[in-house]
């Protein structure tokens, strides 16, 4: 699969990030396996909900302040110290102030929604008008501090929400080059999966992926191109919502594909995943795209969320998934004897056989991503100002800026000419609409609700040496490259590695696929904490 099948890893190298200052945790030394597993147990709020946070601070039991600093001192132990996952770029020095302003506006009787004090990370390519940088990882945009959130980071403050911090990423969200690893970043170093630390936390939300499965936040907030939602998600342990293109506004995202780019949620449970799409959905003005989702976005998504969701349902399993890895096969079964013995009805489909988009995808990519980055570069605040700039600076700092892999996907990228050549138009119509035309027919054909089959494979080793390397399926570019929506939920695992089952549809049929996935999810129950294993044999 293309942009190096989002599958990557990196270096060890630790980010510049002092907590000390936000937090009352003391930085530990070196624990112990078993030490680092009674500390992930034992944390206040592990594995809590939204709606369990709503209702301590409901009845006083905690306040969001408190709430804020415990997730501040838990990224100060389990983060920076213990098992060092690495998973936040910067945090936000006015979370507590946010905070405790509302609080504030709790005890006076204005209770936003659900959201309301609830912490959240963001991964560090989306802007917010504070005292953080959006850099997308990369050290040529160290500088960018800019003036105004982006569209969903006003949504989200709107709703109440406190911006507890920036995730790490995969630089330039995996765009860089062809034998990258994910999860590293030049600004940020490499982060780790939380339940093998030597594994890919899968690119390029890994950040976000890491954080939330870890307990540092109770949801987090990636983006995807191709996989770059889903699949983090997936090798976390998590449930990860693509959202149709356009339900989420982009603007203020820094981009690589003005067709297939989105923001979407990342959580522990499908509940909190639907809550937090509700609050980040509205038609912005500065993207075209969601005017088309007026109407069609919901504020509440929760209310579609059923466990008998799945009876009656009509549902496609990729054919292709049946086969290869016989671990990954047998968690696949079990979860379609799962998905039988609650109503629905298993149809046999070969989308992938359907799929002929060759090198197209690539190529829209490279356009896409030159055009959309000059736009956002030129406005930033930062003395980067074209992707020339930033090749240029990776080109005078190699120590820093390329120590492992090199930066040929952005040289690609500057070689393409505007979005009014040629070649561009003629891939667009091999992915965006050809896409969308094969999976429209599939589903009518088979009259389907929904396509499913496995996320991706096990997460893979960080490999610094040759990068990122294919772990045996993908299921990610179909509704990625129609725009369509994609949801992933826990699916079960293997020595200790998750993996996720996909759900996938039409043009805005997130309820539809939101039902789908909690009816699924509450029948199977196959969310479990990481244990921050070193490797597969401890």
């Amino acid at each position: 699969m293309l942009r190096r099948n989002f599958l990557k890893t990196g270096s060890l190298a630790g980010v510049t990030l002092s907590v000390t200052a936000l937090t009352s945790g003391n930085l530990m030394a070196a624990p112990t396996t078993e030490a680092i597993a009674i500390a992930a147990n034992n944390f206040t709020l592990n594995e809590v909900t939204i709606d369990e946070l709503q209702h301590k601070m409901k009845s006083g039991e905690l306040t969001s302040a408190k709430i804020t600093q415990l997730y501040l001192d838990r990224i100060a132990a389990i983060d920076k110290a213990g098992p060092k996952l690495n998973a936040i770029i910067e945090l936000n020095k006015d979370a507590i102030k946010i905070a405790m302003a509302m609080d504030k506006e709790r005890k006076a009787g204005k209770v936003h929604g659900p959201m309301h004090g609830i912490p959240v990370l963001i991964k560090d390519n989306i802007n917010t008008g504070d005292s953080m940088h959006t850099t997308a990882g990369a050290l040529a945009l160290a500088d960018n501090m800019v003036t105004h959130d982006a569209f969903i980071v006003h949504q989200l403050r709107e709703a109440g929400a406190v911006i507890l911090g920036k995730t790490n990423l995969s630089e330039w969200a995996n765009f860089r080059s062809t034998r990258s690893t994910s999860g590293w970043s030049s600004r940020g170093g490499q982060t780790r999966n939380p339940y093998v630390l030597n594994r890919n936390p899968s690119g390029s939300s890994a950040g976000s992926g890491s954080a939330v499965s870890a307990n540092l936040c109770v949801v987090g907030i990636g983006t995807e191109t191709n996989g770059s939602v889903v699949s983090p998600s997936s090798v976390n342990g998590l449930v990860g919502i693509k959202p149709t293109v356009g339900l989420l506004s982009r603007s203020g995202i820094i981009p690589i594909s003005i067709t297939q780019d989105t923001a979407g949620p990342m959580a522990r449970t499908v509940k909190d995943a639907a809550i937090l799409l509700g609050a980040l959905a509205g038609v912005d003005q500065q993207d075209t795209y969601t005017l088309a989702s007026k109407g069609k976005a919901e504020k509440d998504y929760t209310k579609f969320l059923d466990a008998d969701g799945l009876k009656g349902k009509r549902l496609g399993i990729e054919k292709n998934a049946l086969r290869g890895n016989e671990e990954m096969e047998a968690i696949l079964k079990t979860a379609i004897d799962t998905l039988k013995s609650k109503g629905a009805e298993i149809v046999e489909i070969e989308l992938l056989k359907e799929m002929r988009v060759g090198g197209a995808e690539n190529t829209v990519l490279q356009y896409e991503f030159k055009d959309g980055l000059n736009k956002y570069l030129s406005a930033a605040n930062s003395k980067t100002k074209t992707l020339q700039d930033v090749i240029d600076f990776n080109k005078a700092n190699p120590a820093k800026a390329m120590p492992f892999f090199k930066q040929e996907t952005l040289e690609q990228s500057q070689l393409r000419g505007d979005l009014t050549t040629q070649e561009y138009i003629d891939a667009l119509k091999i992915t965006s609409t050809g896409t969308r035309t094969v999976i429209d027919a599939m589903l009518e054909k088979n009259k389907l609700d929904a396509i499913i089959g496995p996320t991706n494979g096990f997460a893979v080793c960080i490999d610094l040496v040759n990068g990122d390397y294919n772990n045996g399926f993908s299921f990610s570019s179909p509704a990625a490259m129609a725009g369509y929506p994609h949801i992933t939920v826990p699916m079960g695992a293997w020595n200790s590695l998750p993996i996720g089952l996909s759900f996938f549809s039409t043009a805005y049929s997130e309820a539809a696929l939101l039902k789908l996935a909690y009816a699924y999810e509450q029948a199977s129950k196959k969310r479990r904490a990481p244990k921050f294993k070193t490797d597969l044999l401890s």
